[in-house]
């Protein structure tokens, strides 16, 4: 549930904190006062795209945050996200600057739009004004289908058994009309594969080769320079092992007298244990180092091989391993794709695949749509469409990506009349009720915790406002209802009333929010009943409006 929002520098609005309690709130105010500035707000909270109209004029930043009772449903993905919470909070912030950039926070941890987005999912469902509109449109008909049916994973399904079923179409048919090109590129690559594996290089082995051949090319200096070297070391009367011992012998006398110099003798004593350890080491290179003039003529030849395939093929030697396992996949995906027969195989598979989560969708749809048919019917009798019928009808649209069918919706508006689809029908106050009563059906049915309705209640009035007025505190008995509205039919059914002004205050225009008492209450009902002149009937029909 959404506990508390807290506004900085956004749009027209300089602060605002608004509190929030269960059951059905109202936000009403003139036009252009604001009223919807909130939901936007809202939005950028939960991982809608930011922009710098966000920002209010002369200021650097817009700060958005969101307080939220974390249901019991995101315990697993908070801790997923290392987002866990000691107090069943959930605090999520915006912040936006002059260019458009934001940023994200959940519980002061930075986030990504991603994460505010999944999180918002459990939290809020937004209906927007202009619902309505986009419910002309047959994907969103199909998309509300499947969302009140609860079948979109399978329609996710189905789309992606399509698009794996069309790519192997189009892979057979590549492979029909340009058999000889592939089989010419299948021959050229076998015989590239041919000559890797003759050479047979192997990782690591080009860099062990350039090393064994220099050092092979430089023994006789090798030789010379470590003979040298242990000879300055190991020199009976003039090596440096032999002035070591002088040393240490010296310091030894003096730690007899003067037990400061210890320090200085055991870091002599260091340097003799080095140097004979670094004598011992000098022996066994002398050991192992050899004039093998056999063994320079074979690393010669062997990379003398390995230069000219790579010349061959245009790269660099220490590159060859790489660019043989790209051929080698190269080769395979060529093979596969000159392979009618497995190709054929893989378009009959991916089409039964497809068919058979198709089948399925087709079955949950046709449930889904008898019973949200019935659901709307027996709405439209209470908002002014007695006796009139909505119908979901699924009609074979052939095999596409969302299915075997076209979802369409159908409205009869009063009794007797045949069902005919929704955009030819319907008038606007009449597609404005049967959103309202589809946005009020998927509602009862959704998980979160929040809804939000931004005047979906245009369109009607009279006595069809005030059954959309109790519809919403319906709900509000079973999840948090805010509702932007500007209809005092629903204004007065709400448990809370919040009202949005707008004021210009030295030049500049100032939103500003606040909480109604009962009796500035029944001022701002009487004020949407009666306009700017409100008399002492509009109050008083403004009491009985509250009272009922």
């Amino acid at each position: 549930m959404l506990r508390t929002l807290h506004l900085r520098d956004f749009v027209i609005v300089d602060q605002a904190e608004l509190h929030f309690d269960a059951g059905f709130t109202v936000f009403s105010g003139e036009t252009g006062a604001g009223k919807s500035i909130l939901i936007d707000a809202l939005s950028l909270v939960l991982g809608a795209r930011s922009d710098a109209r966000f920002v209010r004029e002369g200021c650097k930043r817009t700060d958005i945050s969101a307080l939220f009772s974390a249901p019991e449903t995101l315990a697993q993905w908070l801790e997923e996200q290392s987002l866990e919470t000691d107090h069943d909070e959930l605090v999520l912030r915006r912040v936006i600057d002059q260019q458009g950039r934001s940023k994200a926070y959940i519980n002061g941890i930075p986030a990504t739009l991603a994460q505010l987005k999944e999180l918002g999912e459990h939290l809020v469902d937004i209906h927007g004004q202009h619902a309505h509109q986009s419910l002309l449109q047959p994907a969103s008909q199909r998309a509300l289908l499947d969302t009140q049916g609860g079948h979109i994973a399978l329609a996710q399904e189905v789309q992606q058994h399509w698009q794996h079923w069309q790519t192997a179409k189009r892979h057979l048919a590549r492979a029909l009309e340009q058999t000889d090109k592939l089989n010419e590129e299948r021959d050229r690559l076998e015989w590239q594969a041919s000559e890797l594996e003759r050479l047979d290089l192997q990782p690591g082995e080009w860099e062990t080769l350039t090393t064994e051949h220099h050092r092979l090319a430089h023994a006789q200096s090798l030789l010379e320079n470590a003979n040298r070297a242990l000879e300055a070391l190991d020199n009976d009367d003039q090596g440096a092992r032999h002035f070591l011992n002088m040393a240490a012998q010296q310091m030894e006398h003096m730690l007899r007298h003067d037990e400061a110099v210890r320090s200085l003798y055991e870091t002599l004593e260091s340097a003799r244990i080095a140097t004979a350890e670094t004598v011992s080491d000098l022996n066994a290179y002398l050991d192992r180092i050899d004039l093998d003039p056999e063994r320079l003529a074979q690393a010669e030849q062997r990379m003398s091989a390995i230069f000219e395939l790579a010349r061959k093929f245009r790269i660099e030697p220490e590159n060859i391993p790489e660019f043989q396992a790209d051929i080698a996949q190269k080769l395979r995906e060529a093979s596969a794709n000159a392979d009618i027969s497995h190709l054929q195989q893989d378009v009959d598979t991916y089409y039964q695949k497809y068919l058979k989560a198709a089948k399925a969708l087709s079955k949950a749809r046709a449930k889904a749509a008898q019973t949200m048919s019935g659901q709307v019917t027996d709405a439209m009798q209470t908002l002014a469409m007695k006796g009139g019928c909505f119908e979901i009808g699924l009609n074979n649209g052939g095999e596409n990506a969302h299915g075997l069918e076209n979802v369409e919706f159908l409205v009869a508006g009063h009794t007797g009349a045949t069902p005919r689809p929704l955009a030819k029908v319907a008038s606007g106050g009449e597609l404005a009720r049967i959103s309202l009563a589809l946005s009020v059906i998927a509602s009862q049915a959704a998980r979160v915790p929040t809804l939000i309705f931004d005047e979906v209640d245009s369109g009607v009035g009279g006595a069809v406002a005030e059954v959309v007025g109790q519809l919403l505190k319906s709900l509000g008995q079973q999840h948090q209802v805010l509702c932007v509205t500007h209809l005092p039919q629903v204004a007065a059914y709400g448990h809370h009333h919040y009202r949005v002004s707008k004021k210009v205050i030295q030049n500049k225009t100032k939103s500003t929010i606040e909480l109604l008492a009962p009796t500035d209450r029944v001022d701002e009902v009487a004020r949407m009943l009666g306009g700017l002149e409100i008399t002492d009937t509009t109050i008083r029909h403004a009491k009985e409006m509250l009272a009922r």
